[in-house]
């Protein structure tokens, strides 16, 4: 899947489905193009990753047909202008509240390489030339705007931030969002589900993408989906090494009664 065809699918209502890679090694991109997923999503908000390793990360994962979704530090515009020039597909803004934020982060994506009063203008309303017109439509018009909704306060200028032209999808933090609430980390809370319905369902009304970063059960996920989302980043990488490595330890622990009262230490010499 290219980051077009990424855009494309959000605003058709076709689900689509990626996870959140933390391994910055570059033995994981073979692997996680084998895992059948859409597209990646890499965190510089909330995980230490340099520029350097950023770009490689998203040009090789866009080489291998899994566009890849940078959430970047801060709601900076310029921050957005950084990570497209290091190879992101798209932009996840973090904790986005106003309509005005939005449609800076839209100068900063759909507008692309365009700056100083030239972008102010043209934000203003101010036509650009046809030919300098089509050139950003060609050039920036598949870049992916992407907006969390994750407080209250978001929630309350859902209807004036969806106004902004060119965003692609919203994506609820269920953390912040259940924080925001006042019921942190209940995810099944009926406060949050109302909340996670409201916003799926205006998003997807005005044909933008509405999505959720969930690691909760299959089941809960395939709610949130009949809910109206239709962008899920399923867990993290480290999410499913952690399970499945307690999993397996349990079990190979419990085998060679590793953890029996009997067992003093002596039986395993390395």
């Amino acid at each position: 899947m290219t980051g077009k065809e990424l855009q494309t699918a959000l605003h058709a209502g076709d689900t689509v489905i990626g996870t959140l890679v933390v391994s910055t090694s570059p033995f994981w991109p073979k692997i996680i193009k084998d895992c059948g997923l859409d597209f990646v999503f890499i965190d510089t908000e909330h995980i230490a990753i340099d520029r350097e390793r950023l770009s490689w990360m998203c040009r090789t994962y866009s080489a291998l047909g899994l566009p890849p979704l940078v959430r970047i530090t801060d709601q900076n515009p310029n921050q957005a202008t950084v990570a497209l020039d290091d190879g992101a597909a798209g932009v996840i803004a973090p904790y986005v509240e106003t309509a005005a934020t939005a449609r800076s982060l839209r100068g900063a994506t759909k507008f692309r390489p365009l700056k100083g009063d030239r972008l102010k203008n043209t934000l203003s309303g101010q036509p650009l030339p046809s030919g300098l017109d089509d050139y950003i439509g060609t050039n920036a018009g598949s870049n992916l705007l992407i907006l969390n909704t994750e407080s209250v306060p978001a929630i309350d200028a859902l209807d004036e931030i969806l106004e902004t032209e060119g965003l692609d999808a919203v994506l609820i933090g269920p953390h912040d969002l259940t924080t925001s609430l006042g019921i942190p980390e209940q995810y099944d809370h009926p406060k949050f589900l109302k909340a996670a319905e409201t916003i799926f369902k205006k998003a997807r009304k005005r044909g933008i993408g509405a999505g959720i970063h969930a690691w909760f059960s299959m089941d809960e996920q395939v709610r949130f989906v009949d809910m109206g989302a239709n962008l899920l980043i399923h867990k993290a990488d480290v999410i499913f090494f952690r399970q499945g490595m307690m999993k397996e330890m349990g079990e190979l622990r419990e085998r060679l009664n590793l953890d029996g009262d009997s067992d003093d230490g002596s039986a395993v010499n390395i």
